[in-house]
């Protein structure tokens, strides 16, 4: 019989659902979490023809949709709006930033929020075979779900509870002086100077925004370089960028301490260092939400809390699965999401290919954008022997759309000596435009020449990958080999 699914957190959140009510409350799949991972197995299980029971104690859609990447790229958005309309006039438009209007810009960030949560109900709402469960849940058996006094048991079972912003030992986040990005986020006003901890994707966009709302930044990161997962020569390409911008940074400086001030706080870092500012955003990444959910008990294998998996994200315990940022690897939300619907299609005996790692596009949304898919540099010469590997860096000084944007960068290729391109890295403004592209290559094994053969549209940055490649192949037109 159809049943009314009415979530309490949402006013106009009611949904018909086409599913028949459980006697026994027992389904194909359970899922713990409703994040990009969680409903991505859901809708996917029940294209599938299975019966499923989604629980989430939060909202659908998870970190991604609420707390991560969409309301960090409207923030982002509304920077590069700032930027454009600051530097109007290189273009010959007149125009004045009058200021930053926080409760106009968190309007329109949570806009965008809202409509995309209202679409997301209404797809899990409106699937057949799903249940949704508004509640928080426990692991309470191998294959047993508990959730608000209730038991729903799983011929399988995915774990796909995501994960939180982390802080550091001794560092205590209060929400006012010490934030995270959850508190970033919904701050109603803009500090007149920050200090972020933390020198990642995270940290790097938030110190990208608030520069372009005129707060001075200052990154403090631990290891060598900014977004160190990156190529180095991405790394630095950032840097330079950064110190154009006036972003300050300092990095290989471990962080000691923090202590209030009368207007802020001060940070401590190695070798006695100190720096001051109104508030300290805390980005020193995100920890596996696994706590107290049963896991360990019902025989679930964790390493510093994140699931332990094999390829085909089996837990070791007979149709007990996990998916997302619980997951050790790159903690991404369409790396979730792509695990989601693995798992559910191994479910139904689908037999999906095995996902690689390294085929995930990655894209970090500062000024400018970092784009990549595939090894960088240093990791291709590590597999394949510094011999084997040849590079190619193709300046966006020649492309022409990003002359008429204005933007320095770059396309990196990275291959194999006479074999297919293995990594591809981009910097420069809406380079994660390209990112499409770049992710067919590298996960098609294509060879420069494959590629240098495809018509790319002019004037695109798009062109940029075609350039790069026609280089490589030995054929360089608007670039020298």
């Amino acid at each position: 019989m159809p049943v009314s699914w009415h979530d309490p957190r949402s006013s106009d959140a009611t949904w018909e659902l086409s599913v028949s009510e459980p006697n026994d409350a027992t389904f194909d799949v359970v899922i713990l979490g409703g994040g990009s991972g969680g409903y991505a197995a859901a809708l996917r299980a029940a294209q599938l023809d299975l019966s499923v029971a989604l629980i989430e104690k939060g909202k659908l859609g998870g970190t991604c949709l609420h707390n991560g990447c969409i309301p960090t790229k409207a923030l982002l958005h509304a920077a590069e709006i700032a930027d454009n309309t600051r530097e109007s006039e290189q273009f010959g438009v007149k125009a004045e930033l009058v200021g930053i209007d926080m409760a106009g810009v968190n309007s329109y960030k949570d806009g965008v929020v809202s409509r995309l949560y209202k679409g997301l109900q209404g797809l899990v709402g409106g699937a057949k075979n799903i249940t949704f469960v508004a509640a928080a849940g426990k692991l309470v058996g191998p294959n047993v779900v508990e959730a608000d006094g209730k038991r729903y048991t799983g011929r399988n079972v995915i774990l796909a509870t995501g994960s939180y912003a982390r802080s550091l030992p001794g560092l205590e986040v209060d929400g006012e002086r010490v934030i995270t990005s959850d508190h970033a986020l919904t701050l109603d006003r803009v500090p007149q100077s920050a200090i972020v901890l933390g020198g990642g994707v995270i940290g790097v966009e938030f110190a990208s925004v608030w520069k372009s709302f005129g707060v001075d930044v200052t990154i403090i990161e631990a290891l060598p370089r900014l977004v160190a997962a990156e190529d180095e020569e991405s790394s630095k390409a950032l840097e330079r960028a950064f110190r154009k911008r006036k972003i300050n940074f300092k990095v290989g400086k471990p962080f000691e301490k923090v202590e209030k001030t009368e207007n802020g706080v001060k940070v401590t870092i190695a070798g006695g260092e100190t720096v001051e500012a109104e508030l300290l955003l805390v980005a020193v990444g995100r920890g596996p939400v696994t706590a107290d959910l049963g896991y360990e008990e019902q025989g679930v294998r964790l390493d510093r809390g994140y699931v332990l998996t094999d390829e085909r994200l089996r837990t070791g315990v007979p149709n007990l699965y996990a998916v997302g940022d619980i997951v050790p690897g790159l903690q991404l939300a369409h790396r979730g999401f792509q695990q989601g619907i693995f798992v559910a299609e191994e479910i139904a005996g689908r037999n999906p290919a095995v996902i690689d790692e390294a085929g995930i596009p990655r894209v970090t949304y500062s000024d400018p954008e970092l784009a990549s898919v595939g090894l960088t540099e240093a990791k291709a010469k590590e597999k394949y022997g510094a011999d084997k590997v040849k590079t190619y860096n193709y300046n966006l000084g020649g492309n022409g759309k990003s002359q008429i944007l204005k933007t320095t960068g770059f396309v990196k290729l990275v291959r194999v000596e006479d074999g297919p391109v293995v990594g591809v890295h981009m910097v420069g403004a809406r380079v994660g435009e390209l990112i499409g592209e770049a992710q067919l290559i590298y996960n098609w094994e294509a060879y420069p020449a494959e590629v240098a053969q495809l018509v790319h549209a002019h004037p695109t940055q798009n062109e940029a990958l075609g350039e790069a490649h026609l280089a490589l192949a030995g054929k360089p037109l608007h670039a020298h080999a």
